[in-house]
C-alpha cells in the first residue's frame, strides 16, 4: 500500500508540472551544449601541418594515432593556432591540453573563469559557451596506477566551479577530498562536461540533459583509454548518477559509484548493461530520499539504486550529512570511495 501511494504521488506530481508549468519550463530550461568545440571549422580547414587534421567526431584512439605522429613542434603549432579545439580533443596528450586551456582560458576573457588558468592548473576541456563545461585533474593523470572520474550533479558548470563552498562540496572540492583519501598513486577528475540542470524543475526530473551528458561522458572515458589511462571508478553525485547510468554501458569504467541518487533510468543494476561492479550510498539526511523513485510521462529516474532490488552493493553512508557531505574527511562514504578509488576492493 506504501508503495502504490507513493507511486500516486509521484504520478500526481508529474500530472501538475506537465499541465501547470508550460511557462516555468520554457524560461527555466538549460539547452544542453553538444557536438565539436569552438573553432572547429577553422581547425577542419587547417592544412599547415601537411596532413589532414583529425575532426573533433573521431574516435579518441584515432586522435592519439595523429598527435602520436607529430613533432613536438607541431603540437606546439596546434596548440596556439587551436586551442578551443586542441583542449576539448578526447585522445589528445593531457598536458597538450592543459596548456591549450590556458590560453583558451585567457582568451576567453571572462572573469567568471578566470582562475581556471591559475599557475599548477590542470584543466583538461573548457568549453565556455553557455554556462561553460570544464574538466579539472588533481594528480599525475599520465603517471597514475588508478583514474576516478566525479560526475557532477544539478548547479554546476564552469562559472561555479571555483565558487567559495564547503571545502569536500562541488565537483572540484569532491574530486580534491576522494584524491587527498585515496593517495599520491591516483588521479582524479571533476568532470562538469554536460549542461546540467539549474534547480528543481522538469530539467533535474526528465533525462533529455543526462542523455546529452551521456553522450559526452562515454566520449570522454574513451579519450582516457586512447591516452593509455587505466580503466576508470566513476564517482556519480545526484543528478550525475542519472548521468553515468545512461552512459555506464559504453564506459569501460571498472566501477561506478552512485552518491544521493535520484535513480539510473534503470530498475536493477543487470539493466545499465555494464561489467563494472556498482556501488551506492544514501546517508540517513539526504533529501533526496525522499524523492519517489518511479517513471511517469518522461519524469523521475526509476528506482533506488541504495534499495535492495536494485543489486549494487551499499556503500556505508550513516556519517554523511545532508544532500553533500559523502566527501567530507572522517565520514564512512569517503573512506569507502577512496578504497574504491585506490583499486583496494574486490
Amino acid at each position: 500500500m506504501r508503495r502504490t501511494g507513493r507511486t500516486l504521488v509521484a504520478v500526481a506530481l508529474a500530472g501538475a508540472v506537465a499541465a501547470g508549468t508550460t511557462g516555468w519550463v520554457s524560461a527555466g530550461a538549460q539547452t544542453p551544449v553538444t557536438g565539436p568545440p569552438p573553432g572547429t571549422a577553422a581547425w577542419r580547414a587547417d592544412g599547415t601541418a601537411g596532413r589532414p587534421l583529425p575532426d573533433p567526431a573521431a574516435a579518441p584512439h584515432e586522435v592519439a594515432r595523429f598527435f602520436a605522429g607529430l613533432s613536438a613542434a607541431e603540437r606546439e603549432r596546434l596548440v596556439r593556432r587551436h586551442p578551443l579545439v586542441v583542449g576539448n580533443l578526447d585522445g589528445a596528450p593531457p598536458a597538450l591540453r592543459y596548456e591549450a586551456n590556458r590560453i583558451a582560458v585567457r582568451a576567453a576573457a571572462d572573469p567568471r573563469f578566470a582562475a581556471l588558468a591559475g599557475p599548477g592548473r590542470q584543466i583538461l576541456a573548457f568549453d565556455p559557451r553557455g554556462r561553460g563545461q570544464v574538466a579539472e585533474v588533481f594528480g599525475d593523470l599520465e603517471r597514475a596506477a588508478q583514474v576516478s572520474v566525479l560526475v557532477a550533479g544539478s548547479d554546476n558548470d564552469a562559472a561555479s566551479h571555483d565558487a567559495a563552498r564547503a571545502p569536500h562540496t562541488g565537483p572540484r572540492g569532491m574530486a580534491r577530498a576522494l584524491r587527498a583519501a585515496a593517495g599520491a598513486d591516483t588521479a582524479v577528475i571533476a568532470w562538469t562536461g554536460y549542461t546540467t540542470p539549474v534547480g528543481v524543475g522538469p530539467d533535474a526530473a526528465g533525462g533529455r540533459l543526462a542523455e546529452a551528458g551521456a553522450a559526452r561522458l562515454v566520449r570522454f572515458v574513451r579519450g582516457l583509454d586512447a591516452v593509455g589511462a587505466p580503466d576508470p571508478a566513476l564517482f556519480c553525485h545526484s543528478y550525475g548518477s542519472v548521468v553515468c547510468g545512461l552512459a555506464a554501458h559504453g564506459t569501460d569504467a571498472r566501477d561506478v559509484v552512485v552518491a544521493g541518487s535520484p535513480g539510473m533510468r534503470a530498475g536493477t543494476v543487470s539493466g545499465l548493461g555494464t561489467r563494472a561492479r556498482v556501488w551506492a550510498a544514501l546517508g540517513p539526511s539526504d533529501w533526496i530520499s525522499a524523492v519517489p523513485h518511479v517513471e511517469f510521462a518522461g519524469l523521475g529516474h526509476g528506482a533506488d539504486p541504495a534499495g535492495a532490488a536494485f543489486g549494487a552493493r551499499r556503500v556505508p553512508a550513516a556519517r554523511a550529512e545532508g544532500h553533500d557531505g559523502y566527501f567530507a574527511p572522517g565520514t564512512d562514504s569517503l573512506g569507502a570511495f577512496a578504497r574504491i578509488a585506490a583499486g583496494d576492493v574486490r
